[in-house]
Parts: structure tokens; sequence; C-alpha cells
């Protein structure tokens, strides 16, 4: 064992039966003593000097009791006699070598670690993984991992495993990190340990971001993935996700191209925001139908740019439709993608007037008046009902899609995790979702929890006082529910105004995994921040909180 790090059974050391052997009464178990059970056993004081063990408790409650080693002075010594404390055929068994691999470290640039691997850990569970570099080593917990199924390492195993076997774990440091071998091992609550040697691989920080969003959108589970996935990053990932995703979206709006298409010198009735990500051809298509509006020329466009490879053909598009359509517009291109809320709260800084209009690339007008009818409504109505609101949007087969939303809730019960019952989690619905076009329920002007980011008109200086869209939020998902929640609790509820569009849902961009592990995240952070608020009286359709109706 001379050199060894590794903690390993001590082998007894008790001497074989003499002539003259007492059996001498022990004192009856009481408080541990340290230095007695190092006298009394030699060997595991050889074993603590060389560092295989923290000290001799430690062996005790991992071998010693089972192996029935005295820890406190026998009463009674007697010369020339040998004395029994244990007994002799006493189980001396080695310590399990636990089964498993690291499949990667990844490092990012502003001190993003993400790991990934497995471990035979169904009889004695995982307790952390050690990193060690060269010039800086972490420690994870591994109640703080995300567990997941490994189909590849139960074929490996042979066996019918029921059990998550797989492990990843993601952590923001917040500092440059140096990459390299890794000195990894695998600690099991036993005290059994693997030891393993990984490279650590130093990535770009976005990319380090679409992984562990990709990692979390494809993990296998047992029960319900999404709930499974939910409950996986609880703990800790879930915040060292936001936290990480911050630090981006400032990066990704610290330094924008600005381009000013058609008059600069001017105050508009209102600001129209649209997001980019990744499709161009919806400008042009939205330029032609808003064009036609009366009174649209009231209105200027900010278009923010979150996919900078297709910067180019926006700006070629913009100059186009400036020509052809003569509306007003700025382009706004970052630098990556800073996600929805801080993409819309960048651009409402180039506004030139004090209404921004929130809306997505495939939200086109539904009757030729739309834009005096929303001048009119923000002139005519009470401030209350126009702070913030949104309009009915309509699927292009004719059908509603949106007249405001409500919040419910999911719950679903765990049955494979001690002590953690359930995990439940808000989520968003569309009034009249699918009904007739006409309904005249839905289209009535009310106040509604909230309305969707594809379509909503705010006063600035409310958007302003309510510090704008939360930034937390990864991509695109939940910032529209999360900015409503907030005005409600500042004491203006959002309101539905009957002012009609077409909304080609999900058309304007092209959805990829990292958004699906990004909605994942958003919907947990939502369901963290607002649950409390939402469960007094904003629960359901027919919410009771004071100012609404109580009816859909």
């Amino acid at each position: 064992m001379a050199g060894s790090n590794k903690p390993d059974r001590i082998a007894s050391t008790a001497p074989s039966k003499a002539n003259a052997v007492t059996e001498a009464p022990v004192k009856a178990p009481g408080v541990f003593e340290e230095w007695t059970y190092l006298r009394l056993n030699p060997d595991v004081q050889q074993a603590v000097a060389a560092g295989r063990f923290r000290s001799g408790q430690e062996h005790f409650e991992l071998f010693g009791r089972i192996e029935g080693r005295p820890f406190v002075m026998p009463e009674m010594l007697i010369t020339e006699q040998i004395i029994v404390t244990g007994g002799l055929d006493a189980p001396r068994e080695s310590l399990p070598s636990p089964v498993g691999a690291l499949d990667f470290i990844k490092i990012s640039h502003s001190g993003g670690i993400f790991l990934a691997g497995w471990v035979q850990d169904h009889a004695e569970q995982l307790d952390r993984v050690d990193l060690y570099f060269s010039n800086w080593s972490i420690s994870l917990d591994a109640q703080n991992l995300a567990r997941q199924r490994r189909e590849d390492a139960e074929s490996a195993l042979g066996g019918d495993i029921h059990h998550l076997l797989g492990f990843w774990g993601f952590l923001f440091a917040d500092r440059r990190l140096a990459g390299g071998l890794c000195s990894v091992v695998l600690r099991l609550k036993s005290g059994a340990e693997l030891n393993l040697l990984s490279k650590a691989e130093v990535i770009e920080d976005d990319e380090m971001r679409n992984l562990a969003l990709v990692q979390l959108a494809h993990a296998s589970y047992f029960g319900n993935p999404y709930f499974e996935a939910v409950a996986a990053i609880e703990a800790t990932i879930g915040n060292q996700m936001v936290d990480f995703n911050r630090i981006l979206s400032r990066k990704a709006v610290s330094a924008p191209y600005v381009e000013r298409f058609g008059r600069s010198d001017r105050r508009y009735k209102g600001s129209v925001i649209v997001c980019l990500y990744g499709k161009v051809e919806y400008m042009f298509l939205q330029q032609a139908m808003f064009s036609k509006q009366p009174g649209m020329q009231d209105y200027e466009f900010i278009y923010v740019v979150n996919s900078p490879w297709i910067a180019e053909d926006v700006l070629k598009e913009a100059k186009l439709c400036a020509l052809i359509y003569g509306l007003d517009m700025s382009v706004v291109i970052l630098n990556s993608n800073a996600g929805f809320g801080a993409a819309n709260n960048l651009a409402a800084e180039y506004a030139s007037s004090d209404r921004l209009l929130i809306m997505n690339p495939d939200v086109f007008p539904h009757d030729p008046s739309w834009a005096e009818r929303h001048t009119n409504a923000i002139e005519a109505l009470p401030p209350v009902q126009t702070a913030l609101f949104g309009a009915p949007l309509y699927y292009d087969d004719g059908s509603l899609m949106h007249a405001g939303m409500y919040f419910d809730a999911d719950t679903m019960p765990h049955f494979a995790r001690p002590g953690k019952l359930e995990t439940r989690i808000l989520r968003v619905e569309h009034y009249g979702k699918g009904a007739p076009p006409d309904t005249a329920r839905f289209l009535k002007p009310r106040p509604v929890p909230a309305v969707t980011g594809a379509f909503m008109s705010v006063e600035r200086d409310w958007f302003e006082q309510l510090s704008g869209f939360t930034h937390d939020y990864v991509f695109g998902h939940y910032e529209d529910a999360d900015l409503c929640l907030k005005s409600i609790r500042a004491g203006r509820l959002p309101w539905l105004h009957d002012l009609r569009l077409w909304h080609l849902e999900g058309k304007g961009s092209t959805r990829q995994p990292s958004h699906e592990g990004g909605s994942v995240i958003n919907r947990w952070l939502f369901t963290k921040t607002w649950s409390g608020m939402v469960q007094n009286g904003l629960l359901g359709p027919k919410p009771t909180y004071p100012g609404f109706y109580g009816e859909s």
C-alpha cells in the first residue's frame, strides 16, 4: 500500500492465539477515541500517516465498525496475557473498485467548466468528482451534478441496470482558467475511487453555452424527460448557466454596429422593434405589408440582428426596403446572440419615440387600417389600459392563435429520487388558441395576466421603469411573461385590445437543439422567480388577482 493515494482495506494484524489468552471486557461503546483507535490499530495509523485516510475515525466509519475493531481502551491490561479485542475471523474485505469513465472536460475563455462521464454507483453512490490541474483544482459535489441514462454504459456492463449511470456538470468560475492535462478522481461515498487522466479543451464561450444546452436537451432518463431535465438543473446547474449566459449577453450588446436608413431627425408615434434570428426574408415581406398602412409613416422600424453571419444580407435588404417602401428604419447588428431580452432592450435605446412595439418578424397587419387604429388606441384610451398591451394574433388558416396569456402549472412525481417527491413548474397558455376567428369573448378588450412577445405595445417610460426585459433568460422564452408580471407587481395590468395581426408562428427563425435546452432553463427560472406571485390569484384562466374580471 506504500505510496498509494487510494483508500484501501487495511488487513488485520491480530496476533495468533497464544497459550495465555484473556477475553478482556471492553468498555461499552461510547465516544470514539481517535488516538486510542490508532494505538490499537497500528495498520490504520500507518494508513492515515500515508494519507490514505483523513483520520482514524474515517477508517472506522468505513470499515472498522464492521470489522469489530476496538475504538476505546480495554478496562484492564494484564501482564503476560494476550488480550483479544476483536474477532480473528472478522471480514477484511477490499473496497470495490468503481467502474466508470470521463467523456470530456471543456473550459471556456470566461471560466465556464463543462464535463460529462459515467460511473457505476448504484450500490455505492458517487460522492464527488475532483479535478486537479497543474495550477488549479476543484471538487464538484455529486449532488450538484445532473444525472442521466447512459445506454452505452448499461450495455457495456451487460445487465438490465435501472440506474442513472451518466453524469454531467456545469460551473461558471467567472475567471480565465488554464486547460491541458487533468487528473480526475471519481470518489464514491464508501471511500473507493477511480483515478483517470483527461485533457481539458479550451473553447469559445458561445460554443460552451451551446454544448451545455444541447447536453440538457438531449439527455435521456427513465421518467418524463422534461421534468427530469428541470430536476437535474435545480441544485446548481440552472443558476450557473444563468450567470454564464448573463455575461455572454452583456458581451453581445457591448459594441453594436448601427446603420440608419431614411430620415433620422424626427420623432415618431411608435418604434417597431424586430429581432432577426438567422432569417432575412421576412424583413422584406414585413416592410411590404406595413408600408401599405395609412399612418405607418409615423412609425419607424428597428431591426436588431442576433445572427451576425446574416449581417451583410440584412444591410442589403434594408437598403432595398428603404428605396422601395420608404419606411424609416435602423439596423442594429450584434456580434453574437444576445437573446430576445437583451437584444430588444438595446434596440429600445435607439428608438425615437415614446411608444415601443415589440414584434416578431413573422407578424403582419390583419386589416388595412391597423396603424391608424393603434395610434388612436394609445391616444384615446385611458393610460392604465395602454401602458402595456397586446393584440389578437391569427394563424395563416384564419383561426385564433393568441388572445392574451394565462399561467398554469404541471406537477410530475419522481419515484426514483430519494427525498424529492415531485417537481412543479409553471407554463403559459394562450386564451382562445385554435378558436374560430370571431369568438367575441376572446376579442373583447380586457386585462389579461400576460401578452406574447410576438407583439406587445408598451409605453417607453413604463418599459424603462420596469428595467425592460430581464436578461437572465437564455436566447428567448418567458421574457414576455416575466415583463408582464413585473408590470402587474408594479401596479399596471397588461391589457388586450382588438388590433388584429397575422402571426406565422415559429416561421421567423430556425429552432436548434440548444434552444430546447434554453427553454428548459427558462421555464425553471420563470417558475423559481414567479411561482409565489402566480399562486396568489394568477393561476389558471380565471385569475382572482385584484383588477382582473375573474373570467377568460
